[in-house]
């Protein structure tokens, strides 16, 4: 599958104020792309943009409303012509279990984890058909392909992510619009001060947590290889694929040993 060059490439990533959002956005700028930094916040945005410089520019969106994203799209487009690679990044987990956790949770997570990415590509994809090219990245999890205790909502939502994802690529097949699912495992972000409060979830997994810096290193190769996937790191995405085939296994000691929330 053919990729995109990202020097010179105009690239839009949500949920950008903070996060793995802000360092794949420096990562993009240090390989030559012009970035859109997109989100609620515009003070948070503006010091970052400025921080990054004059190939960083911000817009404030909101990714539950689509016609907040719409006026995005054609603001952005109308400043830089196109949208060459747009980022589906924002997100956010709680983790609780499924009988304790409030149905507003579980609809919050949906709303901006899998519609704000459906909204998204609504909006920027006929953008990219009229060009007859272009790259979708959505930032999944490998939580999207294995359920685990604690992560009923999570999980549910970044299967839908993924699913979404999978139809798509096939979709779009032959259009030269690529889609790429990046699939990380827990990353070290404050997205785990709503995620695990107490901190229980992130003391057990401390040793095996990626550097936001590795994900958006690996997401860039993704955009310049024209990947449909990259699951990191290797050996959670291979005990996954494992998961996936022997289901079973998730219900002895396998099971336990994944049960860190």
């Amino acid at each position: 599958m053919k990729g995109i060059s990202l020097d010179g490439a105009v690239a839009v990533i949500t949920g950008a104020s903070g996060g793995l959002g802000s360092v794949l956005a420096a990562e993009l700028v240090s390989r030559g792309s012009y970035v859109v930094l997109a989100g609620r916040s515009p003070e948070r945005l503006s010091l970052l943009a400025g921080k990054l410089g004059e190939r960083t520019s911000w817009m404030a969106m909101d990714i539950t409303s689509f016609e907040s994203i719409q006026a995005a799209v054609l603001e952005i487009v109308s400043r830089h012509g196109r949208i060459d690679v747009w980022i589906n990044n924002a997100g956010f987990g709680i983790f609780e279990r499924a009988d304790d956790a409030p149905l507003e949770h579980f609809e919050a997570m949906m709303d901006v984890n899998y519609m704000g990415t459906v909204r998204c590509t609504k909006a920027v994809l006929p953008y990219m058909q009229k060009a007859g090219k272009g790259q979708i990245v959505n930032i999944a999890s490998l939580a999207g392909k294995i359920g685990t205790a604690k992560g009923s909502g999570y999980c549910a939502s970044k299967h839908a992510v993924l699913g979404f994802t999978d139809s798509l690529r096939q979709e779009l097949a032959g259009t030269g619009i690529t889609v790429t699912a990046i699939n990380p495992g827990p990353i070290d972000t404050p997205f785990f001060d709503q995620a695990d409060p107490e901190g229980h979830y992130v003391k057990n997994i401390r040793w095996m947590m990626l550097r936001p810096e590795q994900v958006a290193r690996k997401t860039a190769e993704a955009i310049v290889k024209g990947r449909k996937e990259a699951d990191l790191p290797f050996f959670s995405a291979a005990g996954a694929r494992i998961l996936r085939l022997f289901p079973r296994l998730a219900d002895g000691p396998v099971g336990r040993l994944m049960n860190k929330k």
